[in-house]
């Protein structure tokens, strides 16, 4: 059977949305056939008065052991690197990717969650401050030992996974074979600087794209593909770094296509990015059972050859 592409964000899970809804989202998506779950060590901080992440693993934890048999039908993703420091540090101080670091996190993460291996394994965001020498190596010695199945790579410039690659073969430890970054239907200005996107290395771009058609071991997973709510939601306004024409004519298209169809554009989107060439898996965040069941349409949607061409080549 085909693996359903997408992917359940656990971002929330345990602090802004309940255990109770948390456990129900989860089943349900399972329930439907879904398989990636991604969460982080780190979340949520920002939503807890302690400043520190850890919620949304506890209760993947808790989960896991109120539901025997369902770690094995799932794949797991967690991430390491983004934790403060202290209350209010981020993002200027955070834990980083030193060795000591990632086998801290990594046993802290193992025992919130209840489990003994992670499936996938990413680094938050690139750490300047320790040589990369380093980080592949903490991350190869844990994939040897089986605690990690595979090692993944979110808000990276590709310039670094490159290097990285060539470091874990030179070492002879397992490199990485999946990219994060954000990625949705609509595309921002080039050269925006600000905290919700950052195009030199947030993005996934047409040479991110190029690298992974030409490189089919890296899969490719899309943060904030539904753009917190905003191809549905009038109160949630798209962000001022899509502000330009092509916006405008790329959601006009997005509404054609998907009055033509009879489904809602989130449906659309995700198919869109699921269905592609190279595919790109959409994480999505949920906090409500209608919301679950829209994006899980989406990744069972496929879209006509000739209303793919017109989403594409509108600009």
């Amino acid at each position: 059977m085909t693996e359903m592409k997408i992917a359940l964000g656990a971002m929330e899970f345990g602090s802004r949305i309940d255990e109770k809804t948390s456990f129900a989202l989860l089943d349900a998506y399972v329930d439907a056939g879904g398989v990636w779950i991604d969460t982080a060590n780190c979340y949520s901080f920002w939503q807890v008065p302690s400043g520190r992440g850890g919620q949304s693993e506890e209760l993947l934890g808790r989960w896991f052991a109120a539901r025997p048999g369902v770690r094995d039908r799932v794949k797991l993703a967690t991430k390491v690197g983004c934790e403060p420091l202290w209350p209010g540090s981020f993002p200027e101080h955070t834990e980083g990717l030193s060795e000591k670091v990632i086998d801290a996190a990594l046993e802290a993460s193992l025992r919130r969650l209840g489990i003994d291996h992670i499936d996938l394994y990413w680094a938050h965001r690139d750490d300047l401050t320790t040589p990369l020498e380093e980080t592949v190596a903490a991350f190869g010695k844990h994939a040897k030992a089986g605690t990690i199945g595979r090692i993944g790579l979110s808000n990276y410039a590709l310039w670094r996974v490159e290097r990285m690659r060539g470091l874990a073969l030179a070492q002879g430890v397992e490199g990485p074979t999946a990219l994060q970054l954000r990625y949705s239907y609509l595309q921002p200005r080039p050269f925006v600087r600000n905290n919700a996107h950052d195009h030199r290395f947030g993005w996934i771009t047409d040479e991110v794209l190029d690298y992974a058609d030409r490189n089919p071991e890296q899969e490719l997973f899309a943060y904030s593909p539904l753009m917190s709510g905003g191809y549905e939601r009038e109160d949630r306004p798209i962000q001022e770094a899509f502000d330009h024409p092509g916006t405008t004519r790329r959601l006009e298209v997005l509404s054609k296509v998907a009055a033509e169809l009879g489904v809602t554009r989130s449906e659309v989107v995700i198919a869109w990015l699921a269905g592609g060439s190279p595919t790109v898996t959409p994480i999505v965040g949920m906090s409500t059972p209608t919301y679950l069941r829209t994006a899980l349409a989406g990744a069972h949607l496929t879209l006509p050859t000739n209303l793919r061409t017109l989403l594409d080549e509108a600009w």
